[in-house]
């Protein structure tokens, strides 16, 4: 079965899950042919392994704390950060605290 995602001009809500957090899964939100929106969840002390994607992505915490790793540097966001990541730089992403996070990635770059 096909995700529901939103359509042009659905409004998305990317509020601070609050209490629901810890009871929330990482969701798609929006998918076209170039751009995705994701909302990933993450536990305290999980995360993603390395990986990368073709196009440049944003990672914005929308609440806790998370890090941000690549080969050069780690990035620790708190609630209201964002950090944006070239095409196909490889990054991994760990939760400090229970963290809610808006992934943006840009699917086919130029």
């Amino acid at each position: 079965m096909a995700l529901a995602h939103a359509q042009p001009l659905d409004l998305i809500d990317v509020r601070p899950l609050g209490p629901q957090l810890r009871e929330s899964v990482t969701s798609s939100l929006l998918k076209t042919p170039t751009l995705q929106l994701m909302r990933l969840v993450l536990p305290a002390g999980q995360g993603l392994p390395e990986h990368q994607v073709p196009g440049a992505i944003t990672v914005h915490c929308l609440e806790g704390e998370a890090v941000v790793t690549t080969p050069s540097r780690a990035c620790h966001l708190g609630a209201g950060q964002l950090v944006m990541l070239v095409g196909a730089e490889p990054h991994a992403v760990h939760a400090v605290t229970d963290a809610s996070l808006l992934v943006t990635v840009l699917l086919h770059p130029a």
